[in-house]
């Protein structure tokens, strides 16, 4: 994979997602490889995403969350995303198009040897091969969903049926996230991997 977007003509078009302080920007170019995306939550976390960074430069940027081929972008102010689009855009754009930058560091291999260490710390060799059929589970069939809104979900901890997921991108903070946890993801997983009871969200909480 690249480290530097491809120079070149880019096109850019905003997409709303459920959170309605989150956009996704789609662009006609790839950005990652291998489904790999990036969730940062605030610009300390960009170190390795030089393109991350000059977004949090927008005062009104909260966070930034890289895919495959788009950008969600997450505001924190009053502004309405009317007036804030076209500057985003006219940016990614320009960005791009210059083949600035995306990464410093190729974040695919950190991303599977993160997930490997997650599914490995599950305990008993059970415990392992339950965690992996719940990783495969959501990098198959939630997280294309997922990504569909804007975000992502990457698998956390299997401990004695629970299974703790992280929700980056729109997904995080997002209104409507706690009941596509429960209604969606957590029947999905219950269905496949009868070992499982609960699914939970770190840093989010609902009561049903």
């Amino acid at each position: 994979m690249n480290t530097t977007a491809p120079a070149g003509s880019v096109s850019i078009y905003a997409e709303a997602s459920p959170n309605p302080e989150s956009m996704k920007f789609v662009l006609n170019t790839q950005l990652l490889s291998d489904g790999v995306s990036v969730d940062y939550p605030d610009a300390e976390a960009a170190a390795n995403s030089p393109l991350a960074q000059e977004l949090f430069k927008f005062d009104y940027v909260s966070r930034v969350f890289l895919a495959q081929n788009f950008v969600t972008v997450t505001k924190s102010s009053d502004l309405t995303w009317t007036h804030l689009i076209p500057e985003l855009r006219t940016f990614l754009k320009s960005y791009v198009e210059s083949g600035g930058p995306i990464f410093l560091v190729d974040p695919v291999t950190e991303h599977r040897a993160a997930q490997q260490e997650a599914a490995g710390a599950a305990g008993s060799a059970e415990d392992q091969a339950t965690a992996q059929k719940i990783i495969d589970l959501l990098d198959n069939y939630v997280r294309p969903a997922v990504e569909q809104d804007g975000g992502n979900i990457t698998f956390k901890s299997y401990n004695e049926g629970i299974v703790t997921v992280n929700l980056q991108g729109s997904c995080s903070g997002c209104p409507s996230a706690t009941v596509t946890l429960k209604s969606g993801i957590e029947n999905l997983l219950k269905r496949m991997v009868p070992e499982v009871k609960e699914v939970v969200a770190e840093g989010v909480t609902a009561s049903f």
